[in-house]
């Protein structure tokens, strides 16, 4: 089975003259993605492996020094390049935690056995994070645990939510 990637950031310009990139990052907290090596790179059917050297916050952004990218013209072509990490390269989860990517395509069906969809994506709100549910019609459940969520099985692929299916 091929290792799974997730995306973590991207590349969005460069930094300096000594071949550092600048990178917009998706992590929680964004420094995050600085303890991640390798990165695998991605740009269309492309893509590479390549290791963080050092990297830092710069400003807002967050800077980085690969390996093998020694200057501002070859840090210039990776621009617009993703970047993604192996899922085995998580920390793991406590119990009843989950990564996002776990969710994302487990089967949602209420107490009562009633099929609403899939899980889409999730999005974060501030106040909890929300399940975007896709089947017969498109519905946004608040992921809250022991309320909203029931159970959530990830072998077999289905999480029981409380959510009237009429809603």
């Amino acid at each position: 089975m091929p290792e799974q990637h997730l995306l973590i950031g991207k590349i969005s310009g460069v930094f300096g003259i000594k071949g550092w990139v600048k990178v917009f990052s998706y992590t929680e907290d964004r420094e995050n993605i600085l303890d991640y090596s390798p990165w695998v790179l991605q740009k269309g059917e492309q893509s590479k492996a390549v290791n963080v050297i050092t990297g830092r916050t710069q400003g807002k952004a967050i800077v980085a020094c690969l390996e093998g990218i020694n200057n501002r013209c070859d840090a210039e072509l990776l621009t617009g390049w993703d970047v993604l990490i192996n899922a085995s390269q998580l920390p793991p989860t406590e119990q009843n935690e989950y990564y996002w990517s776990d969710l994302v395509g487990l089967k949602v069906e209420t107490t009562t056995g009633i099929n609403l969809g899939v899980v889409d994506h999730l999005i974060e709100t501030g106040a909890n994070d929300v399940l975007f549910v896709v089947g017969e019609r498109e519905r946004l459940i608040p992921f809250l645990q022991n309320q909203t969520i029931i159970n959530v099985d990830l072998e077999a692929g289905v999480m029981v939510v409380e959510w009237d299916p009429e809603f």
